[in-house]
């Protein structure tokens, strides 16, 4: 072998054609390494002779040999690709041979030959080299003695598995799924087939008397993969003739072969067949292809006792009539709808037993038994018996509802026909027959409820009767068909212990959560009524958990069984928002989940700490660690539990009721003293009307309060909807509004337009402070400054006297110590309520420098120091500007910015005799404004006023009366 190699070296390179590969090859002791073992690489010359390869050259196979000069070449080739010249190759790779099997597995390496030229029985491709079993059996079958005798037409394993696509017989486009085999079946055996002529075939069309028979309808019209095709009768290897004792179809064996669909023969032949001869006389029993014809098989059905020509000789007549009940009752029978309904396969006779067909002139002239419905529907009446509508009719209750009432007398439709009585969509209107209010059944129960009307409006009756959703539930899918108890029965499908699992019959992944939740009976052991379907969704009014109505009263129905938890969430933002109509607040179940309740040291609940951040994030996008620290049940009632929030709540409330008693007292000792000053005042108006005025404020002034009277009625109006928002004055103005969204905006616009005035302010002030060139410390220490300053002490002390009646009236100047009061409100208003007010607005953000708990104190403090300041702004501050007597019913000066000359030396006698000394009294001297200009001034302070004082009003009886 050497020495040859060598020789091949030696010589010059030559063409890469058959010859030269058999100088190595055909050697036959040549071997080589494949897959780790020895093996022989010889190669017989003339080995493609005669073969379907013949005439090609090696390398047209071994394609990476083309080309190769030396030798002896490489001994890792490439594989054949037998796909270059054959497409069978891509049809292959599909099918079950794809993955375990090669070309030449099947057909051999060099002397390939075709199928009907290899051996004497034409089977080119051993398939029974692998399907050694079914080989042995098919050898022996009518097939495989006819391909052994080398009959042209006998199949093959191919002609029925196919020859290189074969495919599990479960895939849709194998030859051999259940769907396909009376066809593939069918290419031979059906009228006009080679082999129907050539052969002893009968020449009917098997196929066609198969696809009209009773299996071929179930099977192509049905879909019933149950059903019987070719080979479940003949087999699908073992297939033999009728006469061979072994034959699954010889008499011996045909009724085994029935037995493997039909296992209860014997039963179901007893009206045909005695039974008794099954096991004395099976000689004599007819076999089933006796009376079923093996490719006609049909429906079979046999006349008993007399037949209902018989019958519809007297009935089929429309004007026969009765007397029953000494009432005259049609007894006509219309032929066209018994044939049309389900039982149009049973004879009259079959339900109406007893009659007696020997009677000439009247056949049914003996008592013709009332109709048993039992006969064929045995289990069904049993359940029906135990029912209260069974039981009514033992008792021979007239009212009491029988099969007729609901599935008619010989009508009867199948319930999937739309025209059928118990059609799904026809069910509620037969139910209403007795159970709508004033029905044979509301009556006997005392049910003044409109139940129908109330199906007919929730989720379950819309989705039947508008979109046509016959799987939606109805009356009987709660209630059952036929065994139809009280709820207060055990064995109800209503009662409180069974309802889960009949809403499980639709809603069973609902169930499977709700079993696992703390709400299942399976889960939480106690002796408190634990809450069902029906606790929360109702039983008739079942709405859309998505919609308002549910999602603004499932709160409610929570509360039921955790009244401290609810109430402490009516405390919280959510609760509130809900309480004015917000449906996309949080509620209950948007937290804590709806079926699959559990308790927070659960991992796998809403509201562990695995899974809070993502929950929170629902609703809000921003969700965080610390975000999710927010306290959402926490009440400031609890000094224990929430230390912070009680001494916050507690000290807002002393901040409110210390600063209106004193503001209060200050007030009602002003009281007398104005009174005093209302005749002198109205008497200076009327005398110097229409004189020269002194401008008191810049008309920016003017405006800047505008902004600041416009945006705080708005804030306090929506502000305090939402703090009493459970009184039916807030929601009726948050309707009026809009509702709740329209609130909100509203008062997130007010808030911004406070923020906006407060620099416009903050910016007006430093642009004084440059024209008047002064330093901050001149600027904020002058005398007509509005930072209080001892002065304004002693005014304070000389007032009171005053009040008191032991002094003078002190001669104010250009601010008061009150005025100055209201003055820096506002400053605290926005540093207190604005910053707390943007913390509720932003709470993702402020949480990621805060904890979460200080949400929770920002809500109280901006909610109580928010009812402080509309308190003392629509209280303290409209008397003291206002409605004093000596003002009454108000003082525009602010809106117009003018005030008469008189008027402010009466008034601030202080900055007149100022503006005396310092001559520049005439400077600030204007016409009075035009009549319509105070007008409108005038209207739009009362319309604040009014606004202010039905607010407080509302406020005083919320906190007399509004405790929930």
């Amino acid at each position: 072998m050497l020495l040859l190699a060598g020789v091949l070296l030696a010589l010059p390179v030559l063409a890469q054609d058959n010859e030269t590969c058999l100088m190595c090859h055909a050697d036959e002791s040549l071997t080589g390494t494949r897959a780790g073992a020895e093996v022989s690489m010889h190669v017989a010359e003339g080995v493609l002779t005669g073969t379907v390869h013949e005439g090609l050259e090696c390398i047209s196979c071994h394609a990476d040999l083309d080309g190769v000069e030396d030798f002896p070449h490489a001994e890792d080739l490439q594989p054949v690709d037998c796909g270059m010249c054959h497409e069978a190759g891509a049809a292959l790779a599909k099918s079950v041979h794809g993955p375990i099997a090669q070309c030449w597995d099947c057909h051999g390496n060099h002397r390939i030959l075709s199928p009907t030229d290899s051996d004497p029985g034409g089977d080119g491709v051993h398939c029974g080299s692998c399907h050694d079993d079914i080989a042995k059996i098919y050898a022996g079958s009518l097939h495989g003695k006819l391909v052994h005798e080398g009959a042209e037409l006998a199949p093959r394993c191919w002609d029925c598995h196919s020859g290189h696509e074969v495919l599990p017989a479960d895939n849709p486009k194998s030859q051999v799924t259940k769907f396909n085999i009376p066809f593939m079946c069918g290419e031979c055996h059906k009228e006009g087939t080679p082999v129907t002529q050539r052969y002893d075939v009968p020449q009917d069309s098997i196929l066609e008397h198969y696809s009209e028979s009773i299996h071929g309808i179930g099977l192509f019209k049905q879909g019933l993969t149950v059903t019987a095709v070719c080979s479940n009768c003949h087999t699908a290897h073992n297939v033999r003739d009728h006469m061979d004792p072994q034959s699954s179809i010889h008499r011996d064996n045909i009724a085994a072969t029935c037995r493997q669909c039909h296992g209860r023969i014997e039963e179901v032949h007893q009206k045909v067949i005695r039974g008794e001869l099954w096991e004395k006389e099976p000689g004599n029993v007819p076999v089933c292809v006796d009376c079923h014809s093996p490719h006609e098989i049909r429906r079979v059905s046999y006349e008993e006792g007399m037949s209902d020509r018989e019958c519809l000789a007297c009935h089929g007549k429309k004007n026969l009539t009765m007397v029953r009940g000494g009432e005259t009752i049609s007894i006509y029978v219309d032929s066209l709808e018994a044939h049309s309904s389900v039982h149009r396969g049973t004879s009259c006779a079959q339900c109406h037993t007893g009659v007696t067909p020997n009677h000439k002139e009247r056949p049914c002239a003996t008592v013709v038994n009332r109709v048993d419905c039992s006969v064929c529907h045995a289990e069904v009446v049993t359940v029906y018996k135990e029912s209260t509508h069974g039981v009514l009719a033992d008792k021979g209750d007239p009212e009491a509802p029988e099969c007729v009432d609901c599935h008619g007398v010989h009508g009867v439709l199948d319930r999937r026909n739309p025209k059928s009585r118990t059609f799904p969509t026809n069910v509620p209107k037969l139910c209403a027959q007795c159970h709508q209010a004033g029905g044979a059944a509301a009556k006997r129960i005392n049910e003044n409820h409109e139940r129908i009307d109330e199906y007919v409006e929730s989720i379950h009756g819309k989705g039947l009767l508008e979109s046509g959703l016959v799987t939606t539930a109805m009356c009987t899918s709660c209630h059952t068909a036929h065994h139809v108890l009280p709820q207060t029965d055990p064995r109800s499908s209503v009662n409180r212990a069974n309802i889960p699992k009949t809403c499980a019959t639709c809603h069973n992944g609902i169930y499977e959560k709700f079993e696992q939740s703390v709400h299942s009976a399976a889960v939480t052991e106690t002796d408190k009524k634990l809450p069902t379907c029906y606790d929360c969704h109702q039983s008739h009014q079942i709405t859309r958990a998505d919609q308002a109505n549910f999602r603004l009263t499932v709160r409610k129905q929570c509360g039921e069984c955790h009244e401290d938890v609810t109430e402490s969430y009516f405390e919280t933002v959510h609760g509130k928002v809900s309480d004015l109509g917000g449906v996309a607040a949080a509620q209950c179940y948007d937290c804590h989940g709806s079926h699959d309740i559990l308790p927070p040291s659960d991992p796998t609940s809403h509201l562990a700490r695995e899974n809070i951040v993502e929950t929170c994030g629902q609703c809000h996008k921003g969700s965080h660690r610390q975000f999710a620290g927010y306290l959402t049940h926490a009440t400031h009632h609890d000094r224990t539990k929430y230390p912070i929030l009680f001494y916050a709540f507690w000290f807002m409330t002393t901040l409110l009721v210390g600063t209106l008693l004193v503001a209060g007292a200050h007030t009602i000792m002003w009281l007398p003293k104005s009174w005093q000053m209302m005749k002198e005042h109205k008497q200076l108006r009327r005398q110097y009307k229409g004189s020269m005025e002194y401008r008191r404020f810049k008309p920016l002034h003017s405006k800047l309060h505008i902004m600041v009277v416009t945006s705080f009625l708005a804030l306090a109006v929506t502000g305090m909807v939402l703090k009493f928002s459970y009184l039916g004055w807030a929601q009726w103005i948050s309707e009026a509004l809009g509702g709740f969204e329209s609130t909100s905006y509203i008062h997130r616009l007010a808030a911004i337009v406070t923020f906006a005035y407060f620099g416009i302010h903050i910016w007006d002030l430093i642009q004084q402070k440059r024209r008047e060139r002064k330093t901050w410390r001149e600027f904020l220490l002058d005398k007509n400054s509005m930072l209080p300053n001892m002065n304004d002490l002693r005014e304070f002390g000389a007032t009171i006297k005053w009040f008191l009646g032991k002094g003078e009236r002190p001669r104010y100047g250009r601010w008061t110590y009150w005025e100055k009061f209201d003055y820096f409100a506002v400053f605290w208003g926005v540093a207190i309520i604005g910053t707390t007010g943007l913390m509720l607005w932003f709470p993702e953000i402020f949480t990621r420098l805060l904890p979460g708990w200080v949400i929770n104190v920002a809500q109280i403090v901006h909610s109580d120091e928010a009812l402080l300041a509309v308190a003392f702004i629509f209280t303290v501050h409209f008397f003291n500007t206002h409605f004093r007597p000596d003002k009454f019913p108000m003082d525009t000066v602010i809106f117009t910015g003018r005030v008469p000359v008189e008027e402010l030396k009466n008034d601030r006698p202080g900055e007149y005799e100022e503006l005396l000394a310092s001559r520049k009294i005439k400077d600030h001297l204007v016409e009075p404004l035009p009549p319509v200009m105070v007008r409108t001034a005038k209207i739009f302070g009362t319309v604040a006023l009014t606004i202010g004082i039905i607010l407080i009003l509302l406020i005083i009886y919320a906190e007399i009366f509004g405790y929930r």
